[in-house]
Formats: C-alpha cells, sequence, structure tokens
C-alpha cells in the first residue's frame, strides 16, 4: 500500500548532464539516455518516461532514504565515469489540469557520484514529458512516506 503524502516544490535549474541539454562530449544524449538499458537488462523500464530529469526543490524540506522501490549497485553503465549506485522512489507529479503524472525520485548515491551534486532538498524527478514547464514553476509532488522521510 502506498501511503501518499504531498509537498510543494519549484523548479530550479540542474546541470543538464541527465537530459543532454549540458553538451558534455561524454554524455551526447544525456545520462539518463545512456542508463536506460542497463536498469532495463536489470527488469526496471524506463522507456515511457523522458530522458531527463526535472530538478525540484521542496526547501525549507530536505529528505532522507527510508526504502527504495528499486536498487541497482555498482552499475557501469559508461566507460568515462566509475561504477555507481542508484536508487529510485514512487512518486507522483500533480499538474495544474488536474491530472497525475507518475514517476520516479531518481537518486544516484552521492558516495558512488563522482561529480553533479545535488542539494539536500532537490529532488531529481523522473516522469513523462511536461512541455511547458519552466525555472521557478511550482509543483505538486506525491512521496510515498514508507520509501521517503520528509523533514525540516
Amino acid at each position: 500500500m502506498t501511503n501518499w503524502i504531498k509537498i510543494r516544490g519549484i523548479v530550479k535549474q540542474g546541470y543538464g548532464v541527465a537530459s543532454g541539454k549540458s553538451k558534455d562530449p561524454r554524455f551526447p544524449h544525456g545520462t539518463i539516455a545512456m542508463q536506460k538499458p542497463f536498469f532495463k537488462e536489470r527488469g526496471f523500464e524506463l522507456d515511457n518516461y523522458f530522458s531527463g530529469t526535472i530538478n525540484i526543490s521542496i526547501a525549507p524540506h530536505q529528505y532522507q532514504i527510508k526504502k527504495a522501490k528499486h536498487t541497482f549497485r555498482n552499475l557501469k553503465w559508461a566507460s568515462e565515469v566509475p561504477a555507481e549506485d542508484f536508487s529510485f522512489f514512487d512518486c507522483r507529479i500533480l499538474l495544474n489540469i488536474g491530472k497525475l503524472l507518475d514517476g520516479f525520485i531518481y537518486y544516484p548515491h552521492p558516495e558512488t557520484k563522482p561529480e553533479h551534486f545535488q542539494t539536500p532538498d532537490t529532488l531529481e524527478i523522473i516522469t513523462s514529458f511536461i512541455g511547458d514547464l519552466q525555472y521557478g514553476d511550482e509543483l505538486m509532488i506525491e512521496i510515498d512516506s514508507e520509501q521517503i522521510y520528509l523533514y525540516n
């Protein structure tokens, strides 16, 4: 059973490496597009989701991991970077038009991540493409309280 809790967040600019916007030659189509086949190989398919993340600040709140829906350890997804650990957590985004989009909080474990670190109040969310999303937009997010703990 999912225990959804709601929290407001603000869309903020990220590094652009997940989607490929950064033009980093190591990740020409973005890190998510490169990682998807490795997750799929392990039984977790993200093909129906946009190959990028929405960075959302939930400040003044922060979060702590309780129990991930999926965790992948020692995933070597690119020759240019060391193997990393990744976890995913259920979430949903409530759009202003009343539509709910399913998604996942994407969490590359900081202890294995070589660069592009996030602040403790930033959630990286993988979901369907949202065409008119702008930096500074407010979003309502639903998080499974069994998987993630929110605090001030």
